[in-house]
């Protein structure tokens, strides 16, 4: 089991990842999840994160935007838990 310290350097570096995806709107789909719930999140969920993190970016998008659906049995509760902090929490328009 990794140690506290580990887990830290881990959540430091997937919430910079979050916040540097390459587009702005990616940035903000996973870079404001990140800041709220990242501190709470256990190995396995950030292990969920950094497979997430793995995805094509428009791949992910569409994903998370539900513009396409996820290949069978890959939605997890991460994806639905991103989706919900979204609805939730919309970012304002200008």
């Amino acid at each position: 089991m990794p140690s506290t310290d580990d887990l830290d350097l881990v959540r430091r570096r997937l919430l910079y990842r979050c916040w540097h995806r390459g587009t702005r709107e990616m940035d903000l789909l996973l870079g404001r999840y990140a800041e709220v719930y990242i501190a709470g999140m256990d190995e396995a969920q950030l292990g969920d994160l950094e497979t997430l993190m793995e995805v094509d970016e428009k791949e992910l998008f569409a994903w998370l935007t539900e513009t396409k659906p996820m290949p069978d049995g890959a939605e997890g509760e991460l994806v639905r838990s991103i989706r919900r902090f979204h609805a939730e929490h919309p970012v304002a328009q200008d």
